[in-house]
């Protein structure tokens, strides 16, 4: 099985590891603006999830810097007994006040590392005197979600998989995706390359499942500060019932 890098596959970022979170120098506190730590945000979430999230175990986490370590983007996967998906967490951080504090829930797609996510991105909007409090909250809150969202995405997954696919409807809907914005032209022909000849033989059938682990390749590109909103809509205009 393939364990590829997930994070920030062409956006400019470094990937690293929780030490290299830990000796990042933290921003000046003010009294407007209060920092949260990368090294302490990947560390109480993952000793949250692990309290809460009893069925599952953690089996790697990720992490992305960007712009000299001012914007991380992370994901903590977990198992629970599946080959082929875990439940994943996914959150992001920055220093320089060019994004909140923002956690989202989904599915990794083990053979790829492909990231799937649903819902909505759980945000502490600003960095303010409460804003651990706040992150506690919302961290417990999208914990308890994730069960049923990582679900969610399995059944979705399945439905997909029985869905074909033409050249010619994965055409359409490359276009589609790029007029919503969900990826950008020099995404298109990662799209493209990935859905006429997978890196992955498990997605050689033509399916929409398979499409969307062709797009869900090409986002990997995104900018920290852009990619869960991107994951979470292509979910939503490839997802079953969505009309």
């Amino acid at each position: 099985m393939t364990q590829s890098q997930l994070l920030m596959h062409t956006a400019g970022g470094d990937y690293c590891t929780l030490e290299d979170l830990r000796n990042i120098p933290l921003p000046e506190e003010t009294p407007t603006y209060k920092p949260v730590s990368h090294f302490d945000l990947a560390t109480n979430l993952a000793e949250v999830s692990g309290t809460l999230l009893r069925d599952y175990t953690l089996d790697r986490s990720q992490y992305g810097l960007a712009r000299d370590g001012a914007q991380l983007f992370g994901i903590h996967t977990y198992r629970n007994g599946s080959d082929s998906m875990g439940l994943s967490i996914g959150f992001r951080n920055s220093y320089d006040k060019s994004m909140s504090v923002g956690i989202a829930i989904g599915a990794s797609v083990f053979v790829c590392d492909n990231l799937a996510l649903t819902g909505e991105i759980a945000i502490a909007r600003k960095h303010t005197s409460n804003v651990w409090q706040d992150l506690e909250e919302l961290t417990i809150t999208t914990i308890y979600r994730s069960q049923h969202n990582f679900h969610k995405i399995v059944e979705d997954s399945q439905i997909m998989q029985g869905q074909h696919l033409s050249d010619d409807d994965a055409y359409r809907l490359t276009g589609l995706l790029y007029g919503h914005g969900i990826i950008t032209p020099r995404q298109i022909p990662v799209v493209r390359k990935e859905w006429l000849t997978p890196s992955h033989e498990e997605f050689e059938d033509r399916n929409v499942w398979n499409f969307y682990q062709a797009v869900t390749e090409a986002l990997k590109g995104s900018p920290p500060n852009k990619i869960m909103e991107r994951y979470i809509a292509l979910h939503q205009l490839l997802s079953p019932g969505r009309n």
